[in-house]
């Protein structure tokens, strides 16, 4: 598989949102550790080494790059790649880090690709199920329940003018395969390198944005009482408790202050190395959810677009 060329994790995503101490508040309920630098907050979670997000100051809340990670040895065969695909190089944006290789991807975004351990899952995420006792129920009390702290990030959305583009150019250029989609609306992509059924997803737009963060818990219990430490927190708005039908996790999409959403996920697929995954076209009405509460009317509006930042 060391043969393949392909991304295999999505290393780091940075977003730039108008007050860095909202952003603190927010993360660190939803059970982050978070960790500082000048004019930066770098997201952890806790008990694992990598930074799987980079939140900076900017006037409103803006994807600002995407950073995947690549096997070593491999960047001057995706430098042939890109240029053969016509795909320009640029120079880091400002703020973002200088190494590695840094183009234009679709609809603008700066993606660096950089040699890095691989941070996906390669193999599927521990799930806990209640135990079995003989002499009492199988719910813990209330008062013994600790806060939800997630394990790693599982994948990201993507907003995308062109879905159909975005799959080409990740696919025939970075090398990640199609999992699943619906039509030109949605589609989900997975490493060949071995990962969650989708690394990173594609949502239809009029341009590009960071529809949600998704972050792997072990247990159902732990996307419920996630949603509940985040509405005690103050950030009752979302979405879930459900369960999706492509991905097959169960989820809490906790909107928040800037109208996109991190998500709790449980027991989503795993697709390892080298597995031919049956990618399908579902229809719209089979590829969202198996079951739980309507999702909000603008639960796909992407408010990093002018007109729908302004209507924010």
């Amino acid at each position: 598989m060391r043969d393949l060329l392909a991304v295999h994790s999505v290393d780091q995503f940075a977003i730039g949102v108008p007050d860095l101490t909202v952003a603190r508040h927010f993360f660190e309920n939803f059970g982050l550790e978070i960790r500082e630098e000048p004019g930066a907050l770098l997201l952890h979670t806790f008990g694992h080494p990598h930074q799987w997000g980079r939140v900076v100051e900017a006037p409103s809340k803006r994807l600002q790059w995407l950073r995947l990670g690549v096997h070593e040895g491999e960047l001057d065969r995706f430098r042939r790649r890109l240029i053969e695909h016509g795909v320009p190089l640029i120079d880091a944006p400002r703020g973002a880090p200088t190494g590695g290789l840094w183009c234009r991807g679709p609809d603008g975004l700066a993606l660096n690709l950089v040699v890095a351990p691989k941070s996906s899952p390669s193999a599927p995420a521990p799930r806990v199920f209640p135990t079995e006792p003989v002499d009492r129920g199988r719910s813990p009390v209330r008062s013994a329940t600790s806060a939800v702290k997630p394990l790693h990030l599982s994948h990201i959305l993507l907003f995308t003018a062109d879905v159909d583009a975005s799959i080409a150019f990740y696919c025939d250029v970075l090398g990640l395969r199609l999992a699943d989609r619906s039509g030109s609306l949605i589609a989900f992509l997975h490493s060949p390198h071995g990962s969650d059924h989708h690394l990173i997803a594609l949502a239809h737009s009029d341009g590009p944005g960071l529809h949600h963060s998704s972050w792997t818990v072990t247990s159902l219990d732990d996307v419920g009482l996630g949603s509940q430490q985040m509405a005690v927190a103050g950030y009752a708005e979302g979405w879930g408790v459900g369960r999706h039908v492509l991905g097959s996790n169960y989820f809490r999409y906790v909107r928040d202050p800037w109208g996109s959403y991190a998500e709790y996920s449980f027991d989503i697929d795993f697709i390892p190395p080298g597995m031919q995954w049956p990618s399908a076209d579902y229809a719209a009405e089979d590829s969202f959810y198996v079951w739980g509460p309507s999702p909000p009317p603008d639960f796909a509006v992407n408010y990093e677009s002018e007109p729908d930042r302004a209507a924010r």
